[in-house]
């Protein structure tokens, strides 16, 4: 058995995907548009849009569609755990920019690094490195 997770975004799709890829280290495994499909529900507009793709990032497939009207991700976080102080608050600064700080990146009881935010895409996080 195998969990995956799933998010849904209002057209930002692959651009989040690449980010992800270009900041983080993801690795892109499978992209389909809307266009591609045999057949889809949605505007014409939407065919150059995500309809599913996946992305290997910390040895868990993250998979995601563009979606009409989707909301930000409100109480589900990914959760990243990093190697170091130093990779937290690079990853703090690439994912913050542009996005919502919920929680500042600072030391806590149970991390020495620790914060939690919403990316530009509308995904949220809670970065942490617990040496």
């Amino acid at each position: 058995m195998n969990l995956d997770i799933y998010v849904n975004y209002p057209g930002t799709c692959q651009e989040a995907f690449s980010f992800y890829q270009q900041h983080l280290g993801a690795k892109l495994v499978y992209m389909m548009k809307h266009g591609e499909a045999p057949e889809s529900r949605l505007p014409p507009e939407w065919g150059s849009k995500v309809l599913h793709a996946s992305l290997e990032l910390g040895g868990t497939l993250l998979r995601g569609a563009d979606i009409p009207n989707t909301e930000p991700m409100r109480s589900a976080y990914l959760t990243l755990r990093l190697d170091s102080d130093d990779e937290a608050e690079r990853v703090y600064a690439l994912l913050s920019d542009g996005g919502q700080i919920f929680m500042k990146m600072e030391k806590t009881f149970f991390a020495s690094r620790f914060a939690m935010l919403r990316d530009r895409f509308g995904t949220s996080w809670m970065l942490m490195h617990q040496p």
